[in-house]
């Protein structure tokens, strides 16, 4: 199954890649899970982003008699009256603007030890490679996976935009230049393995360029404590192609 473009034409805008990008992960859940013992679990949180605001604001009211922790609400408000007095801040000194992209990633944990996460596959979208913010604060949260020993997969076949995610994160990290990829192919995944030799930390990297057209390759996804096991994209990605309908 060649790698469509899923931002421009023949199969955009027909197709979207938000959609098929939650179709994909979830096809590299499935295949994870026939394939790792019931010990582990991959599944398909999703965190949105800045885009997704409440309609309704939930109050915790407490018990229906508008008590809580055995004291009775405050009068005429029905809400809980704070522990202490309200503090009125002054002004802040500046406002930053918040950025909250849409998340979608596989996680794979581990149900023995309180749901403990072990490895995770992100799928980068348009808006982590939008602006310095977004792609900064992608990279940090890579770092903090492979900083707490954390398997990771980053996968990128985003052709609107063309940052590579991994050298920055490269870059970020302070690590060997040499360990960037070579003229910052825009699409491309790279599979990730925190391990420590003779008391130093390293990030063992499997670097895969990827092109329009051309298969798909299948990358070692390290699980934290357990070693690697095979992440087959092409197959997952055929998957996802067929339920969606793809061509």
């Amino acid at each position: 199954m060649p790698l469509y473009d899923h931002f421009h034409g023949p199969i955009f805008p027909d197709h979207k890649w938000p959609s098929f990008r939650s179709q994909w992960s979830g096809c590299i859940a499935a295949d994870l899970n026939r394939r790792l013992s019931r010990r582990f679990l991959a599944e398909c949180p999703y965190y949105p982003g800045s885009s997704v605001s409440a309609d309704v604001a939930e109050i915790d009211r407490g018990p229906a008699n508008g008590s809580r922790n055995g004291h009775p609400a405050e009068a005429g408000g029905g809400g809980v009256a704070l522990a202490a007095e309200v503090y009125a801040p002054p002004a802040a000194t500046v406002s930053a603007p918040a950025v909250f992209p849409d998340e979608c990633m596989v996680e794979v944990r581990e149900f023995d030890e309180g749901r403990r996460l072990l490895a995770v596959v992100e799928l980068v979208s348009s808006a982590n490679k939008k602006e310095a913010g977004e792609r900064n604060q992608f990279a940090g949260k890579c770092m903090s996976y492979l900083n707490r020993g954390i398997g990771l997969v980053v996968i990128d076949v985003v052709t609107e935009r063309h940052a590579n995610l991994h050298n920055l994160l490269v870059e970020l990290a302070g690590h060997d230049p040499a360990t960037t990829m070579a003229g910052d192919p825009p699409t491309y995944c790279v599979a990730y393995r925190p391990v420590s030799r003779k008391g130093d930390a390293f990030f063992d990297q499997w670097h895969h360029p990827l092109a329009v057209g051309s298969a798909l390759p299948t990358v070692p996804l390290y699980l934290k404590g357990y070693g690697c096991v095979r992440l087959d994209l092409e197959a997952t990605y055929a998957e996802a192609c067929e339920r969606s309908r793809i061509p």
